[in-house]
């Protein structure tokens, strides 16, 4: 399948492995890239610019296929070091960033003269527009269904992506409720030109998380999910557990004084607990409401072949003999 998403990237498939905390390593971003989409390492679950670049030298190892390195720039009186990242990723031969979080800008002329395609991920229009007036060669649309961080306007995928299509020129795909030949086949109806996948991605067999983790997205359903940090407007949707529900009651009894120190207990540090150590109720952990949608955990490449069969059956079957008739 052509689009201009396997154009830019050169990639076989128009399916995308998202950054994920603690889930993105190299394992699963080479699985992916073999499998025909484009892999992803999360940058910032590596604590170190040093560690960064040999697990970019690890996933080389693992695959000749193109892969990415997700950047997420976070408000911090104390941030990463961003200046290291940004070279271990160059220096790493890495042709590929998926930005997050902040506005990007400062840092794009330095992947840009490295000859790095920058794709940045927007829960809005009007983000997505800003992301093309700097200079992003695409965008990830992320609609309200998805895991973790969905912005705080609430629009879904079916209003999100079409408005996308009316406002940019530059390709984007869709993110957030993505899992099958069905969610590609509706993406592309919709004017994105390929998915992004995380929580689906997360129920894979290369996933490099306990195997707790897994099992908890095939048992949830699509009510399973809860939004949490609402009241301080970084929204972000997790699976239901103890913690959250802990979090929750939280929110609800501190009303409008509610601070972040108040839920740390509940989101701080939790993921190598969560992922490496399959301790379920350890605190609040991103998953989208696809998990509805997901029931098996197959290899990488099971899984795209079978999105891939699907969607080119929906294509030349289903809707043609819809046209036909």
């Amino acid at each position: 399948m052509k689009t201009r998403i396997t154009e830019l990237f050169g990639i076989r498939h128009p399916i995308i492995q998202g950054g994920m905390h603690y889930v993105g390593y190299a394992q699963l971003a080479a699985a992916v890239s073999n499998a025909g989409g484009l892999g992803i390492i999360t940058a910032l679950t590596q604590r170190t610019p040093e560690a960064l670049a040999a697990e970019i030298a690890r996933c080389r190892e693992m695959t000749d296929q193109p892969f990415g390195v997700n950047l997420t720039f976070l408000p911090s009186v104390t941030p990463p070091d961003y200046p290291g990242y940004i070279k271990a990723i160059i220096d790493g031969g890495v042709r590929i960033v998926e930005t997050a979080g902040n506005n990007p800008q400062k840092w794009l002329p330095a992947l840009k003269e490295a000859g790095v395609k920058v794709i940045h991920k927007c829960t809005a229009v009007r983000h997505a527009l800003k992301a093309e007036s700097i200079g992003c060669d695409a965008v990830s649309v992320d609609g309200f269904e998805c895991g973790g961080h969905p912005g705080e306007d609430d629009v879904p995928n079916f209003i999100l992506l079409p408005r996308a299509a009316e406002e940019l020129s530059i390709p984007f795909v869709a993110s957030g409720g993505m899992a099958d030949g069905r969610s590609l086949v509706a993406a592309l109806a919709l004017g994105a030109e390929g998915m992004n996948m995380g929580t689906r991605f997360i129920a894979t067999r290369e996933a490099p998380v306990h195997d707790r983790v897994k099992q908890a997205i095939v048992a949830a359903s699509e009510l399973d999910t809860r939004l949490v940090m609402r009241p301080l407007r970084n929204t972000e949707r997790v699976l239901s557990n103890a913690a959250v529900e802990r979090l929750l009651e939280k929110e609800r009894s501190l009303g409008a004084a509610l601070r972040f120190e108040d839920i740390a207990a509940e989101v701080a540090g939790v993921y190598p607990r969560i992922m490496k150590e399959g301790e379920m109720d350890a605190g609040a952990w991103s998953c989208g409401m696809v998990a509805g949608l997901i029931r098996d955990v197959p290899s990488v490449q099971e899984l795209i072949d079978r999105i891939m069969t699907e969607a080119e059956g929906l294509i030349r079957k289903r809707l043609a003999d819809m046209l036909a008739g």
